[in-house]
């Protein structure tokens, strides 16, 4: 899967799941695995070893990464989760648009 319609600092929503109807900001995407990590969505605890920056060590809960075909792009025009289209500018470049209301997302 090579190009995700969603990208780093979108807002979504999750469609299917435990954390279904959960919206969070995007914080990173793997376009290569078609994943997305969603700021306080699917969160897991890992157990960390003591190391100089958390001597401490201990469990840490964080996100882990999510399917891109479970959440939906939120425009902020409509207010609404929506498809996300494309639309050629003069100049020839590619910009996102919401579907419903034809806004401009990027």
């Amino acid at each position: 899967m090579s190009g995700l319609k969603i990208k780093k600092g979108d807002k979504v929503e999750v469609l299917s799941g435990k954390y279904k109807g959960k919206q969070g900001k995007v914080l990173k995407s793997f376009p290569a695995d078609g994943r997305i990590i969603i700021e306080g969505v699917n969160l897991v605890k890992r157990h960390s070893r003591p190391t100089q920056e958390n001597p401490q060590g201990g469990i840490v809960t964080k996100e882990a990464p999510i399917d891109v075909s479970n959440v939906a792009v939120i425009c902020d025009s409509c207010n609404n989760n929506v498809r996300v289209g494309y639309r050629l500018d003069a100049d020839g470049s590619k910009r996102r648009i919401c579907r419903k209301c034809g806004a401009d997302l990027d």
